[in-house]
């Protein structure tokens, strides 16, 4: 294994619908009352729905999925597709140097549908300059809308190779990758990051404008210290502050689970846009409901659950499938008042004849649906 990169098995990482069914339109897609918190809600949808210049390109909405490692996978963002409604995914994160290599993509996560490839940005990581620009060459060459730099996972099995958040620590180095990939590439570059290695906006503002000056079209930022692992709350405020220091699109991430949410996220930081992670993997239609008015119905829930087997296991064998699975168990879960009964019988399962039996086998009863999901519940 090279030193700077390793590729991310399932055993590294620890955190770590046929499938169209017909939508109901619902031009009262929030079902607003009274009050400003509504009339907030309402403008936050329009402001959702209006197109977003980036790199050139115009993305037709503003709420994107967020790179998830093995949970953003290609069967994943198969069943968001059935549902629409997001402007652009973004793949989970592909090791440089597998890519660079024109290596598989067992491990590297490199994986994608070519239905897919117009609103597809391909996430990257790794340490070298020039191995981080070639990468960028085949993916644009494979015909990805564009092209993500991961400067947010702070996993340590990442970062103890001097990549995601690692790089914070090096902002001369992390600059550069950026303007590497730059001068390889022209279609949109994208830079998600975080608040840095310690609570200092000014640190993560500093970081926003050498990645804008190293030639990124777009920031995603996650207003978290690298070393916090969802224990706190992300301070929005920052991304405020991120906003007002660069001419880029800024996209705002973190803990965001209901529309109430995402229009105090725009309120209060001038963001342009919404990146979703957890919440798209616990409710994949969400994108739809917040965008295009669709109304789910309950037997949503036992649909898209029994709907993702089948697609994780057309993209992958069988032990990948149920691993990949499992991961995605551990966020579907908190929509239930009893989600620890999901994941338990999940995990339970060794095959896929057992997951799809054990997954049915708790819908037999229709489950309590909580309003908001439980994100935390599992962690």
């Amino acid at each position: 294994m090279k030193t700077g990169e390793l590729e991310l098995r399932d055993d590294f990482v620890k955190q770590t619908y046929s499938p169209i069914h017909e939508m109901k339109q619902n031009t009262d897609m929030c079902r607003p009352g009274d009050g400003a918190a509504d009339e907030g809600v309402e403008e936050v949808v329009r402001m959702l729905n209006r197109p977003l210049r980036i790199g050139g390109r115009s993305i037709p909405k503003r709420l994107f999925l967020a790179p998830l490692s093995k949970l953003g996978n290609v069967a994943f963002r198969e069943l968001l597709a059935t549902f629409g409604g997001f402007g652009l995914l973004f793949s989970e994160m592909s090791g440089s140097r597998s890519v660079a290599s024109g290596g598989g993509p067992a491990y590297s996560g490199f994986m994608w549908r070519p239905a897919e490839l117009s609103h597809l940005v391909c996430q990257l990581y790794g340490d070298d300059p020039e191995v981080m620009a070639r990468a960028a060459v085949r993916v644009v060459e494979a015909g990805f809308m564009g092209v993500d730099v991961n400067f947010g996972c702070s996993v340590a099995a990442v970062c103890r190779h001097n990549c995601g958040a690692a790089l914070l620590k090096d902002p001369v180095r992390a600059a550069g990758i950026v303007s590497a990939i730059r001068r390889a590439v022209s279609a949109p570059l994208f830079v998600k990051f975080r608040t840095g290695w310690k609570d200092d906006p000014e640190a993560a503002v500093e970081m926003a404008r050498r990645f804008a000056d190293a030639g990124a079209d777009a920031l995603t930022f996650h207003p978290r210290v690298a070393p916090d692992r969802r224990t706190r709350q992300p301070k929005w405020a920052y991304i405020g502050r991120v906003k007002s220091a660069v001419d880029i699109p800024v996209i705002g991430n973190g803990n965001v689970f209901d529309i109430k949410d995402c229009a105090r996220m725009v309120a209060l930081t001038g963001c342009d846009g919404v990146a979703i992670g957890r919440l798209a993997v616990a409710r994949p239609w969400t994108f739809a409901q917040w965008t295009n008015g669709f109304q789910p119905d309950v037997g949503i829930y036992r649909r898209c659950a029994l709907d993702l087997i089948d697609l994780l296991l057309k993209h992958f064998d069988p032990q990948t499938a149920i691993r990949r699975y499992y991961r995605f168990a551990a966020y579907y879960a908190g929509n239930f008042k009893f989600g620890h009964m999901f994941h338990s019988r999940v995990h339970r399962a060794k095959s896929i004849d057992a997951l799809r039996d054990a997954v049915a086998a708790f819908f037999e009863a229709p489950p309590e649906i909580v309003a908001r999901p439980n994100m935390t519940m599992l962690r």
